[in-house]
């Protein structure tokens, strides 16, 4: 039986693109046969964040996001990075063994040198902290998007020195990518990548008027209604993609291509674009102000999956230990 494993940033509100991206296949994913363990990445956070109480409000955040949208405590474990202290005793461990050569070729640190910004050493520690987050729960399956199977593959690195020095210790990981490369890259109302970062981004549980004027903001051209359109160039089509089923798509797409007299105006399809992404997560809007307001059940989800991850790196540091003459 496989164990899988993904970290969440804790970024705040996450938005329509965070969904389609990552969070859905995460929610999806652990359904599926094996165990399945969720940490908040509270520790990475620390990197760039310095206001204490924003980034309490983010994790919290950030857990109800998925439980609303529908991840089973039961069936998967969520849980903060930090209630886990054992992941940091297992980077030490890795650290021991790791050469600098291998962290200063990871993508994210090469990034800010180029932009001209000096990373702590956090950030350039960063692979290692990651490394041990997955090996910590003998995770052999990590789902990430492209950007990441660096990370994955950097920790097999890790095991590999770890291993080759004390013995089979650690499990090494497999990264999976998503299989849905589409939804990968959700644009934002200006057409660019969605991102908090350029505002232009779509909350999930954004609603009523404010989600309606967001819709309207979506870029159009000045083309009449009636004059014939290729749907690869028509922006709010990307956001109707996300929400409709293929048979009510494709009656959209031949109206456009179509054109003339029935042929739907760019107001049309913004308000079609509203009313799906309403429909869509109007369950998990009301269940998350469920968890809102009963702040007591999110802390005992998140104690109780501290306790179920602790167990397991408690017996993977535990080994590690024991190998490397510690115990």
């Amino acid at each position: 039986m496989s164990t899988f494993l993904s970290g969440i940033q804790p970024t705040g509100l996450q938005h329509i693109g965070n969904y389609f991206g990552a969070i859905r296949q995460h929610i999806e994913g652990h359904r599926a046969e094996g165990e399945h363990f969720y940490f908040i990445a509270d520790y990475h956070a620390l990197t760039t964040s310095r206001d204490p109480a924003k980034l309490r409000e983010q994790v919290r955040e950030t857990a109800v996001t998925y439980l609303a949208l529908g991840l089973d405590p039961e069936r998967a474990t969520l849980f903060r990075q930090t209630d886990v202290p054992e992941v940091t005793e297992i980077a030490w461990l890795l650290a021991c063994v790791t050469g600098m050569g291998l962290l200063e070729r990871a993508h994210s640190y090469k990034d800010k040198l180029a932009h001209g910004i000096k990373p702590n050493v956090g950030l350039f520690t960063y692979p290692l902290l990651m490394a041990a987050d997955i090996i910590a729960y003998d995770s052999d399956v990590v789902p990430v998007g492209k950007d990441q199977v660096q990370h994955v593959e950097m920790a097999q690195d890790m095991v590999g020195y770890f291993n080759n020095a004390f013995g089979e210790v650690f499990v090494r990981p497999e990264a999976r990518l998503a299989e849905e490369e589409a939804f990968a890259k959700v644009v934002g109302v200006d057409g660019d990548k969605m991102s908090k970062s350029y505002g232009n981004d779509v909350w999930i549980f954004e609603t009523g008027k404010k989600l309606k004027k967001l819709f309207g903001k979506i870029k159009t051209d000045s083309r009449p209604p009636e004059e014939p359109k290729d749907p690869a160039d028509v922006l709010p089509m990307r956001f109707l993609e996300l929400f409709l089923e293929p048979a009510e798509l494709g009656e959209w797409e031949q109206r456009l291509r179509a054109g003339g007299e029935g042929a739907p105006g760019y107001g049309e399809l913004k308000m079609r674009a509203w009313e799906a992404m309403e429909d869509c997560f109007a369950p998990a809007r009301a269940r998350r102000e469920e968890l809102l307001a009963d702040p007591a059940l999110v802390d005992e989800i998140l104690a109780a999956g501290a306790e179920r991850a602790r167990a397991r790196a408690r017996r993977t540091r535990d080994r590690a230990l024991e190998a490397c003459g510690l115990r």
